[in-house]
């Protein structure tokens, strides 16, 4: 009689790669399921980012637009984005989503590219920290994650619709007044 913890270390090769592969199988099944629904134009995001001049990236959807915000938990939620900013977008091991402090920009363009390319790679095409969270830990880039486009665009409405900042500061806080002379 044997069991799972007596296999050759052969076999536990053999199991862990026959497993690998079931979750492959099913984790491609679903990109492949999410871009055949995807829209007539949609793209993968980083091909978005890179088709695309700085600064000229909108969000086509509104986050008090009902439909657009399901569809965006629905994606957030598939995208694993819960794993580390929570449920709604409160924070976690991760900086909340939810308040009015926006590490890099919160304007549709720098977030769109944020969560494509991540932290790393935003930085090296010029952007800065303008806000600080307690928990300041890399984002990692989703862009090869989030199937397509459009669904990223969801998930940046459904974000919008959690938010809980000063209104002012929804699509980043204005720049401070400079200081008299």
């Amino acid at each position: 009689m044997s069991s799972i913890n007596n296999i050759e270390p052969q076999g536990r090769v053999v199991f862990k790669s026959m497993v690998f592969g079931c979750l492959s199988l099913l984790a491609g099944s679903a990109v492949f399921a999410d871009q055949a629904a995807a829209p007539a134009g949609a793209m993968a995001p980083v091909q978005r980012v890179n088709s695309t001049p700085k600064g000229q990236l909108k969000n086509p959807y509104k986050d008090d637009d009902a439909a657009a915000v399901e569809a965006g938990r629905k994606a957030y939620f598939r995208a694993g984005c819960n794993g580390c900013h929570g449920g709604n977008g409160g924070g976690g091991m991760c900086p909340p989503l939810t308040n009015d402090v926006w590490v890099y920009g919160g304007d549709d363009d720098t977030l769109f590219r944020l969560v494509s390319l991540g932290s790393d790679e935003l930085q090296t095409k010029g952007y800065t920290r303008k806000g600080h969270e307690n928990v300041v830990g890399p984002m990692p880039p989703m862009g090869a994650i989030v199937a397509t486009d459009d669904d990223l665009w969801h998930i940046l409405a459904f974000v919008r619709s959690n938010y809980h900042g000063a209104p002012e500061c929804k699509f980043g806080c204005p720049p401070d007044p400079p200081e008299p002379k």
